[in-house]
Parts: C-alpha cells; sequence; structure tokens
C-alpha cells in the first residue's frame, strides 16, 4: 500500500509538470509582441470585412485603425470566396516584397460566400491555408478569424456557431483563431442590417471583440 502511495505521488508530479510544459508551449506559440502604432495591418475579407450593412468608417476595420493607431487596409471585397482572395492575395504579397506597403499583420476572414455557394469544402479548406502558407512564408505574421456555419434555422432563432473547419485549419496551420467573432453578432436580430451583415451596431460589437481578441494574443498592447 505504501509503495502505491508513492506511486500515485510521483504521478501526480510528472503530470503537472507535463501540464506547466505544455501551458508555456502555448503561450509561446500564440503569444505575440504588440504592434506599434502606424504598423500596416491587411484585412483580407469578403462584405463582412468591406462593412456592407453600415455606413463609410463603421466598418469594422476603420474602427480597428482609430482604436490602435494601426493603419488598417480594408481589404474586403462583397461576394468574394476563398478563392478571390487567394488571387489578390498576389498583389498585396508583391506590395509587401517590394517595401511598397509592408505587411505586420495579415487577418484572414473568408468563407463565408464559399458556404452560401456550396463550394466544395476541401477546396475552401485549401485556399484558406495557401494563404496563410504564402504569408507565412514571407514571415508576416497571420490570424485568422471563424465564420459562423451557414444555418438559416440557427440565424432565425438566435444560436448561430463557428465553422468546424476554421479550428482544424488554425491547428493545422499554427495560426491565432479568433472564434465567436461574428457568430456571437449574426445571431441577434438587433445587430443585423439583414440575414448575413451586421448593421452599425454589430460592427462596433465586432471591432470591439476583435480588439480584446488580439490584446489576449498580445498584439495589441494591454492599458
Amino acid at each position: 500500500m505504501k509503495c502505491e502511495s508513492m506511486m500515485f505521488v510521483v504521478f501526480k508530479r510528472l503530470l503537472l509538470v507535463c501540464l506547466l510544459v505544455c501551458a508555456a508551449a502555448c503561450d509561446r506559440d500564440y503569444q505575440h509582441a504588440p504592434l506599434p502604432a502606424a504598423s500596416n495591418v491587411v484585412i483580407l475579407g469578403d462584405s463582412l470585412t468591406y462593412g456592407t450593412g453600415a455606413g463609410n468608417g463603421e466598418d469594422y476595420a476603420s474602427l480597428l485603425a482609430g482604436n490602435t493607431g494601426w493603419n488598417v487596409i480594408n481589404a474586403g471585397v462583397p461576394g468574394n470566396t476563398s478563392a478571390d482572395g487567394l488571387a489578390r492575395l498576389s498583389s498585396l504579397l508583391e506590395a509587401h516584397e517590394a517595401g511598397e506597403q509592408k505587411i505586420d499583420l495579415l487577418i484572414v476572414e473568408l468563407g463565408g460566400n464559399d458556404f452560401l455557394k456550396h463550394v466544395p469544402e476541401p477546396e475552401t479548406v485549401g485556399n484558406l491555408k495557401s494563404i496563410l502558407n504564402q504569408a507565412k512564408a514571407r514571415s508576416i505574421q497571420t490570424a485568422l478569424i471563424a465564420i459562423p456555419k451557414f444555418s438559416s434555422v440557427g440565424a432565425a432563432f438566435g444560436n448561430l456557431s463557428d465553422h468546424p473547419l476554421y479550428g482544424k485549419l488554425a491547428e493545422e496551420t499554427g495560426t491565432p483563431l479568433i472564434e465567436d467573432l461574428f457568430s456571437d453578432v449574426l445571431a441577434k436580430n438587433s445587430l443585423k442590417a439583414d440575414p448575413i451583415h451586421p448593421n452599425a451596431a454589430g460592427y462596433r460589437l465586432v471591432a470591439s471583440q476583435l480588439q480584446r481578441a488580439l490584446m489576449d494574443l498580445g498584439f495589441v498592447k494591454k492599458n
């Protein structure tokens, strides 16, 4: 009995050490240095990034710029799929490499139109993975915004959740994932301009939650 008790104590200590090592590894993988004011942050997205449903300057990219002092480039194009975003990426990377417009952080918000157009999931995953990998190959920091899994019933009853492909993709590519950003907003009618776009109040909440998520990741300096 005494031997079994000692083995149990040793086991608990080993388990604690493993948990501490894993926690430290996670911190190393996902904790980033704060980006100073005037850093160039590009958000590659679709109509959700463009700001459809709200007025000029009410999109979340503009609001994030005002709150952080970053130079946030709104690269959102309504109707864009992940394939369209991948096609547009080359010009952004060329400008980065030429020194015309350095990218300090690339935030990717794409996939919603893929779901609406029933693009095969492997194709969407492949396009998003290519975007992230091409940026990483040029030492550009990246973050991925999860988009809700399309569900008219879920939207009607205020119950949306992120599509599971984003969690898998973030893990496979080692990319920080920003979760529940649009799922929370688009689940509330008071925050929507139409079934798939936030209104001005919705974008304000998106900007606030995005900033908090980027702060948790270390990109935004904590006050």
